[in-house]
């Protein structure tokens, strides 16, 4: 099974090539303000391409998902769309959560104090961990010698699960590709802390 991962689009997704594969997967900012007719428009790019299956979380930036649900959830028709949720496809499963530590009180923010309790949901048999931001110290820093931005909660959880790949983006600047433990990470930001479209699309052999 050949996935295509991709992020943090933010409305610059019709300028993106998406090589062809059997499951694409955006790990959330389909949007800049999270407006329903941007959802619609980026719903409607998604459904345009050739993938057999095309999952599909949220992000701090898509707020329609937050604050109209139903609303949005009625643009989804041909996708799947997880949140703190999972899917089987070809004996492969699939696990997905928008959520990320609190920031400006964005879309699908939570207090760290509290975030244990959304990673506990994430089943033991997870074989594709998609979240919309990336674990403490893995691919987490905006800039090369910045901070780490990352959850350390989620970290935990990633290290109990061990799955074959954990997908995510939110900080643009740790676009990348690491490899521990037999666990392959991918920051799939496809455009720089500046919005500009910068970064490919990540393929990988599932």
């Amino acid at each position: 099974m050949k996935l295509v991962l991709i992020s943090d689009t933010h409305e610059k997704h019709r300028k993106l090539v998406v090589p062809d594969g059997d499951v694409l997967v955006h790990a959330g900012d389909l949007t800049y303000r999270g407006d329903f007719l941007a959802v619609l428009e980026a719903t409607q790019w998604l459904r345009s391409l050739p993938h057999k299956h095309k999952i599909v979380i949220a992000g701090n930036h898509d707020f329609l998902f937050e604050t109209d649900p139903d609303k949005a959830h009625e643009l989804l028709d041909g996708l799947i769309y997880l949140e703190n949720s999972s899917v089987v496809i070809e004996k492969f499963k699939f696990w997905g959560s928008p959520i990320t530590p609190w920031f400006f009180d964005w879309a699908f923010n939570c207090d760290r104090k509290e975030i244990h309790k959304y990673w506990d949901k994430i089943p033991n048999d997870t074989d594709v961990l998609i979240t919309h931001g990336p674990p403490l110290t893995i691919l987490d820093k905006a800039k090369p010698n910045g901070e780490g931005l990352g959850c350390y909660d989620l970290l935990n959880r990633v290290d109990v699960v061990r799955p074959k790949v954990h997908v995510f983006g939110h900080i643009h600047g740790g676009y990348g590709h690491r490899e521990f433990s037999g666990i392959k990470f991918f920051n799939a930001s496809v455009v720089d802390e500046a919005y500009n479209l910068k970064n490919k699309p990540w393929e990988v052999e599932l």
